[in-house]
């Protein structure tokens, strides 16, 4: 089971009915990693090196061999850069993926692993409300608008 076959079950549909993926205009489900490229701001070189490490499944290929991602790569893809704005590693983001693959079984794992980062992420948080009321105190001490 691939990657892009299991996201909608392990979630990663959900966070990404919220995405900007969006049909294209000539109704092909189908895109290059050029097109990718741009659409997500990752270079060909990062979306080449994702599926070396295992952080995407094997992406499907054009008669001539050229990748070609669909809608489900690109909703991955969303998820994928959400954990990267939470700092999660991308040793992190390759066993999740790879739990992901091994199929349901692996649910109370791959649970585990989000609920993990998760209190991380919220730890992050509590340290930025910290540093925000530092940066708000001491632009009200020069006189200034705190928000």
């Amino acid at each position: 089971m691939t990657v892009t076959e299991t996201a909608a079950a392990a979630g990663v549909g959900d966070c990404a009915s919220r995405t900007s993926v969006r049909p294209r205009p000539d109704g092909q489900d189908s895109y290059t990693i050029g097109e990718v490229a741009a659409l997500t701001g990752l270079s060909a070189h990062t979306l080449r090196w994702y599926e070396r490490i295992g952080l995407m499944s094997r992406v499907g290929r054009s008669h001539n061999g050229q990748r070609r991602y669909d809608n489900d790569d690109l909703r991955w893809l969303e998820f994928v850069g959400r954990l990267r704005l939470t700092g999660m590693p991308v040793a992190d983001m390759v066993r999740y993926a790879e739990l992901l693959r091994e199929g349901d079984h692996t649910f109370a794992a791959r649970q585990e692993l989000l609920v993990r980062h998760r209190e991380e992420v919220r730890r992050h948080i509590a340290e930025l409300r910290a540093t925000l009321a530092v940066l708000d105190f001491k632009i009200e001490i020069y006189g200034g608008s705190a928000r």
